[in-house]
C-alpha cells in the first residue's frame, strides 16, 4: 500500500503479516446499499479478508433478507474500527461523514462508494464496485490526510467559568441563526484581533475537503485539497466588509455571538450540535488528528471537479500531450 501525505507525497509501506479486516458501513436505508453490502461481503471474504459491520446496521441488513454470514458484529463506537485495515462505505457524503467518526479516532482510512447524489468525499460509484473491492483486496490504493477543525464553543464568552464544549469538523463548522425573523450579529476575530462585524443569517467555517460543500452553497471558492487553508464564510450578511476570506492553518478564528442578540446554533458536518447563547464564542483551528481517505483514482482535481459537478469543457484543446492522461 502507498500513503499520501498532506501534499501528496507517496510513502510505500510494507503492512505486516497479519489478519486483514474491514469495517462495513451501509446506508441501510437504500436498498442499492444492501445489495451492494452483500456483493462486497462475498468478495472479501472469500478472500481471506475479515468484515466488521456495526451491530445495528448488521441487524437492519438481517431484518432485510439480507444477513451476511461470516460477520464480525462489533458496538458501535470509536472502538469500532480500531485494528482494521480500512473503513468502506456504501452510501452517500452522509453516511461517509458519519463513517468519518468511527474512523478517525482509530487512524483508518475511508474508501467510499457513492450510492447518493453528487458524492464528493467518495471515490467509487456503484458500477465500479467489483473493481473497487478488487483494488482493496490487492491493496491498490494510496491514503491522504485531510486537514479537520477542532472547534471550542465558550459559553459567556472566554472568561466564563464553565469549560468550553469541544468538537471537531472534516468539511465545516457552521454558525447559524435560530429565529427565522432576526439576523445574527456577529464579531469575527483574526488571532485575537477583531476584523469585522455582520449580522448575517450565519457564518461557514470550512476546511479545503469541505469547499466544495456547505461553504461552496454559500458563495465560497473551492480549495483544491493540497492547498492548507481556512475558510470564512458569512451567510447572508449585512455588511460592507463580508466576502469570503482563507487564512493560514495556523491561524485561530474566532466567531462571537454579540450579547443581547437572538440565540444560535453550531453545526459541525451537520451531525454534531452545540446550541449558542447570546454572548457565546467559538473558536476554530486547525484539528490535530486528520482524516485519512482512501483513493483508487490517480486523476487530478480538476478533474473531479468536472465530472463530479458536469461542468462544461467544450472547446478546450490544452496540450497534446495533456489532452488524454493515457497518451492515445
Amino acid at each position: 500500500m502507498t500513503t499520501a501525505g498532506a501534499f501528496g507525497r507517496a510513502v510505500t509501506t510494507n503492512p505486516p503479516a497479519v489478519s486483514r479486516s474491514v469495517l462495513l458501513v451501509v446506508h441501510t436505508g437504500r436498498p442499492a446499499a444492501i445489495r451492494s453490502a452483500k456483493l462486497v461481503h462475498d468478495c472479501l471474504t472469500g478472500a481471506g479478508l475479515t468484515v466488521r459491520m456495526l451491530a445495528a446496521e448488521a441487524e437492519d441488513l438481517k431484518h432485510a433478507g439480507a444477513e451476511l454470514d461470516p460477520v464480525d458484529v462489533v458496538p458501535s463506537g470509536v472502538e469500532a474500527a480500531r485494528g482494521v485495515e480500512l473503513v468502506m462505505v456504501l452510501g452517500g457524503d452522509g453516511t461517509l461523514l458519519r463513517a468519518a467518526e468511527i474512523a478517525r479516532p482509530a487512524g483508518a482510512p475511508l474508501l467510499g462508494v457513492n450510492l447518493g447524489h453528487v458524492g464528493f468525499l467518495a471515490e467509487a460509484e456503484r458500477e465500479d464496485l467489483t473493481a473497487t473491492v478488487n483494488s482493496v483486496v490487492v491493496r491498490d490504493y494510496e491514503v491522504e490526510e485531510r486537514m479537520t477543525l477542532e472547534v471550542a464553543v465558550y459559553d459567556g464568552g472566554r472568561d466564563a467559568d464553565r469549560p468550553p464544549v469541544r468538537t471537531w469538523a472534516v468539511n465545516e463548522a457552521t454558525l447559524e441563526k435560530t429565529a427565522a425573523r432576526r439576523m445574527l450579529e456577529i464579531v469575527l476575530e483574526i488571532d485575537g484581533r477583531p476584523l469585522s462585524r455582520w449580522g448575517c443569517d450565519g457564518v461557514v467555517c470550512a476546511t479545503p475537503t469541505g469547499s466544495t460543500a456547505h461553504a461552496f452553497s454559500a458563495g465560497g471558492p473551492v480549495v483544491w485539497p493540497d492547498v492548507e487553508a481556512l475558510i470564512v464564510v458569512p451567510i447572508s450578511a449585512h455588511a460592507l466588509f463580508a466576502r469570503p476570506i482563507a487564512v493560514s492553518p495556523e491561524t485561530t478564528i474566532a466567531l462571537e455571538v454579540v450579547p443581547n442578540t437572538p440565540e444560535g446554533v453550531l453545526w459541525c458536518d451537520g451531525r454534531r450540535m452545540v446550541e449558542l447563547p447570546a454572548g457565546a464564542r467559538i473558536e476554530v483551528s486547525r484539528g490535530e488528528m486528520p482524516v485519512r481517505l482512501a483513493r483508487l483514482q490517480r486523476a487530478p482535481f480538476t478533474d473531479r471537479l468536472v465530472a463530479k459537478f458536469g461542468l462544461s469543457v467544450a472547446g478546450w484543446r490544452g496540450r497534446a500531450e495533456l489532452a488524454d492522461p493515457d497518451g492515445r
